[in-house]
Parts: C-alpha cells; sequence; structure tokens
C-alpha cells in the first residue's frame, strides 16, 4: 500500500509540473517545442515500462495503462504536428514544362 502512495503521489506532481511548464509556453512556440516533447514522451513509456515491471496491484496497472496510452497519443501526435510542419517549409520548384510556358508568355 505504501508504494501505492509513493506511486500516486509521484503521478499527481508529474502531472502538475507538467501543466504549469506547458501553461507558460505561449500558444506560437507549441508547434516548434513538439519534437522535444515527443522525446520528453518516450521518456515517460520507458518510465511505464519499468514500473510496470515491479505493479503488484489493479489500481497501479489502471495508471500504468493510463500513462501508457496517453504518453503513446502524445507521441504520435507531436511526430503527426511535426511533419505537418515540416511540409510547410519544403520549397516547391515548378515543373520545367509550367517554366518553359510562363517565359513564353512574358514575350
Amino acid at each position: 500500500m505504501n508504494t501505492l502512495v509513493v506511486a500516486i503521489t509521484l503521478f499527481v506532481l508529474a502531472l502538475l509540473i507538467g501543466v504549469e511548464v506547458i501553461g507558460k509556453v505561449p500558444a506560437t512556440l507549441h508547434t516548434p517545442l513538439m519534437s522535444g516533447a515527443n522525446s520528453i514522451h518516450g521518456i515517460v513509456i520507458v518510465g511505464v515500462v519499468i514500473v510496470a515491471a515491479h505493479a503488484d496491484s489493479p489500481l497501479a496497472y489502471v495508471f500504468i495503462f493510463l500513462a501508457a496510452v496517453l504518453g503513446t497519443m502524445n507521441v504520435v501526435g507531436g511526430y503527426v504536428v511535426t511533419d505537418r510542419m515540416l511540409e510547410m517549409f519544403k520549397s516547391s520548384k515548378p515543373s520545367k514544362a509550367g517554366a518553359d510556358q510562363d517565359k513564353e508568355g512574358a514575350k
């Protein structure tokens, strides 16, 4: 029972710290910071696996499952958002045929 109390306390403290840290970031910086958040959530998933190895109560398994699902959602969502952001910065070169037609139209 003592380990469960410690686990719940750590969970609540991590939740409060996470909300406090994210709450201080301006909305314009959320997308560029997604790549960094992916690594943090990857560490959370590794921590979940380590904690799962020592779990001994059904309530602990509920918290483990919740942490694994939410961490995985954040990692996948972060990669999707990062991919979309990187697509915005790729230059699109016009095709050769389109460039030739533009030159002829300018004459």
